[in-house]
């Protein structure tokens, strides 16, 4: 099992304490997310150990402060990336 595909869906806004986990998953559910994410023109950042770490919080929840340093560069990045396609 340690092989399957994990994926999880976090959403942040301004007011929120901590990013939340919206969706996780192993496998065909992780497929699931990825694809969803694909259809809605979702970023995909793909970081295996922070997918590993994130389908272990239950969905509805806020990531554990151990992960805010790495899930912080992954939200500027995506943000940064938002900011280079609507500018062209």
């Amino acid at each position: 099992m340690a092989n399957r595909k994990r994926a999880a869906a976090l959403k942040y806004e301004l007011n929120y304490e901590a990013p939340i986990v919206t969706a996780a998953g192993i496998g065909a559910i992780a497929d699931n997310i990825i694809n969803k994410a694909m259809e809605n023109d979702v970023p995909i950042v793909e970081n295996k150990e922070l997918a590993d770490l994130l389908t272990k919080v239950d969905v509805g929840e806020s990531i554990p402060t151990e992960l805010y340093e790495v899930v912080a560069q992954i939200i500027a990045y995506v943000v940064d990336m938002d900011k280079l396609t609507k500018g062209r």
